[in-house]
This record gives C-alpha cells, structure tokens and sequence, in this order.
C-alpha cells in the first residue's frame, strides 16, 4: 500500500505496458472542483494550497480539484533529478519538490493543472493513473488536430516531428505526480505557447535525445481559455464530471 510516494520513470527502466483505464469515481460522489486562476502563481505558494486542500479531501472535508495556472518561469527539481541536468543554475529560480520525476520548466504560456484526486476511492493503481493522464492529454491536444502519443519508456506526452528528421519527437506535455493518503498532488504540464528558449537551462526531465514544442510551435495559435476548455471537456470521460469551483 502506498502512503506518500512520488512516482518516477528512470529512462533506463521502462514503464509497464498500461492501457488508460476510467478512474471515474463511484457513483455519488460529488463532482469534482474546477478551478482557474488567471493570475501567475509563486510556485511555493501553490504547492502550499494544494498540499493543504489534499489533506482536507484526504479527510473527506473537501471535495477534489483541478487548479488550472501559470508560475512565473522558475525550473523544479523532482525526486530524480540529476545535478548535471541543471544546465543554468542561476538563470531562474529552481524549487525543490516532492514530485517524481526530474527538472521541468514552469512559466507563462504553459498551463499547469494540479490534480487532486482520491484514489483511494477510485482506483489505487498508480502506473494506470498516470497512464490516464497521458491519455487525457493526448484527447485534448485531439481538439486542435496535434497527434500526442505516449511512450512506454518515459512519461508524458510527445509529438512526432518528421520535418526535423527521422525519428525526431519532441515533449509538448510533462506529467509528475505524488500521492499521499492516496490523494494525487501536482499534476501536468501543457505547452500552449511558452517561451521555448526558457527550456534550455535544464535538460527537460532528463531526456537528451528529443527536445520540447508547444501548440504555438506547431501552428496552433490556441488562447489558454480555449486550452482550458478543451483540457476540461477531455478530462470528463475519464475522470468524471466537474463543477465550478465556488
């Protein structure tokens, strides 16, 4: 049983092979709350929210959530990150975090959602669960004709790009997740239209052979609403329906 642990993907161990699978809650449970703020968010200040109303949905006093925002452009470090990955050091700040995984970018143009969920009380299989979000992923990135996949031997979601040559593929989306009490922290990461450059002072989840894109990068010239809006409507088959959050 698992009580508070990140989940990580070395890249020299491959994950399972784990088809997407409903993680609808049972029947009754309230909907789950949908939230989105607009400003940017400091990046301590979330994990503080986040890590609080996850302790109060662990405690059945607090309905689950999804926090839709934008960080200021700072670099995390997760649960794997590897020292030499940390290109630039001093170029932005870099945060510490109970997440698996290794260093991500966060900053503006790129919509982060913090997903709070009681898997306890729908499905307690992490592999799946993240399985879940990939595939969620790749239905929203469907909305706007961008054929994601994901892959067995990494996590998050990637894009094929035959124009850079043969066997070119870049990341358009992370996933880096903790569970504790079997209530899911952090969350994903889409590239709607961030500054791509920001990306080289880190090598992206440590991942050399393949690089990073966004929507912008690949023609979509897509709002965040519109984003929010399509990353909404996917997450509902999977997860169940939402509600705004009061």
């Amino acid at each position: 049983m698992v009580n508070d642990a990140p989940i990580t993907s070395p890249q020299s161990a491959p994950r399972l092979s784990v088809s997407p699978v409903s993680f609808l809650a049972v029947p009754g449970s309230p909907a789950v709350a949908w939230q989105v703020s607009d400003e940017l968010i400091g990046y301590d200040d979330a994990v503080e929210a986040m890590e609080s109303r996850a302790a109060a949905i662990a405690r059945c006093e607090a309905p689950e959530l999804v926090w839709l925002l934008e960080h200021p452009p700072l670099y995390t470090a997760g649960t794997s990150a590897q020292e030499a990955d940390l290109v630039q050091p001093d170029r932005f700040p870099v945060h510490r975090t109970g997440r698996g995984g290794q260093y991500t970018y966060h900053g503006p143009g790129q919509r982060v959602a913090y997903v709070m969920l009681d898997l306890g009380r729908r499905r307690q299989d992490l592999r799946a669960y993240v399985a879940s979000l990939e595939a969620w992923l790749i239905a929203a990135l469907d909305t706007f004709n961008v054929r994601a996949e994901r892959r067995e031997d990494r996590v998050g979601v990637w894009v094929r790009r035959p124009e850079k040559g043969e066997g070119v593929e870049d990341k358009i989306a992370a996933i880096g997740i903790r569970v504790r009490r079997w209530v899911s922290l952090h969350g994903i990461s889409l590239n709607v239209e961030p500054d791509l450059t920001h990306f080289s002072g880190i090598v992206p989840c440590g991942v050399h052979q393949h690089g990073v894109t966004s929507l912008a990068d690949l023609g979509r010239i897509i709002s965040m609403p519109e984003a929010d809006m399509a990353l909404r409507a996917t997450f509902e088959p999977i997860f169940g329906p939402t509600v705004d959050a009061g």
